[in-house]
């Protein structure tokens, strides 16, 4: 496997260690030539000085060679865009980090599915810890083609449920409201910005995106604007 890393954070050369060390081809992105420098002697890896956020510089990496495109920085919007700019140049899987949470809502309108938020997501393990629970069983019950889905509910889609009209391979889970989870039947009435979890086929993953999509922006006489305008 061969795996991009945009920034030299802590988090992405922790990762670029273990993937090593595993075996996989591991290339760093990172703007900072002194951090190349410095870590060119710690990791048996290859880096690229230049700024992820790129076009250039993703195609210098090889977007069709490269099976994960992380981005890692420590600035939220260097990753959004980095991950934007490497969806478009064809990476096959893009994961990005966000450490403010008002950004997930936006990650997950521009169709950026594997979104990470560390600080949350160590937070709820050691709290549930606390409790005597293990929150990572929950990826054990997730198999074979199974995935879940988190899209962000538009006007258009303030319906019911049962009128969502979703996949027959779709099933909605759960949902969030202001901070507030609702298990949904049904009846269930969706309304604007709610989070809604589905489950599904791999297969449907990226329909289920694409129908979620942020609804394209309307020219001043209230239709579509026209291609090329």
């Amino acid at each position: 496997m061969r795996v991009v890393f945009i920034g030299a954070s802590s988090l992405a050369v922790k990762t670029a260690q273990l993937l090593i060390r595993r075996g996989h081809e591991v290339v760093i992105v990172e703007r900072d030539k002194e951090v190349i420098d410095d870590l060119s002697g710690q990791l048996d890896c290859a880096f690229v000085h230049g700024d992820g956020s790129k076009p250039a510089i993703l195609r210098e990496v090889g977007p069709s060679q490269t099976d994960i495109l992380y981005c890692l920085t420590g600035r939220d919007q260097s990753n959004i865009i980095a991950s934007l700019v490497g969806r478009s140049l064809g990476f096959e899987r893009v994961v990005t980090k966000i450490e403010d949470e008002a950004y997930e809502h936006i990650c997950i309108e521009l169709g950026l599915e594997d979104t990470i938020i560390p600080a949350r997501t160590i937070g709820r393990y050691l709290a549930d810890m606390a409790e005597g629970q293990d929150i990572l069983e929950l990826s054990a019950m997730i198999r074979y083609d199974a995935r879940v889905v988190s899209v962000v509910v538009h006007e258009k889609d303030a319906v019911t449920v049962a009128e969502l009209d979703l996949p027959a391979t779709a099933r909605a889970v759960c949902l969030y409201r202001e901070e507030k989870l609702i298990l949904p039947d049904g009846g269930t009435k969706l309304a604007k910005d709610d989070e809604l979890i589905l489950l599904t086929r791999r297969t449907e993953v990226n329909n289920l995106v694409e129908r979620f999509r942020i609804p394209p922006p309307e020219n001043d006489e209230g239709g579509s604007s026209p291609a090329g305008a």
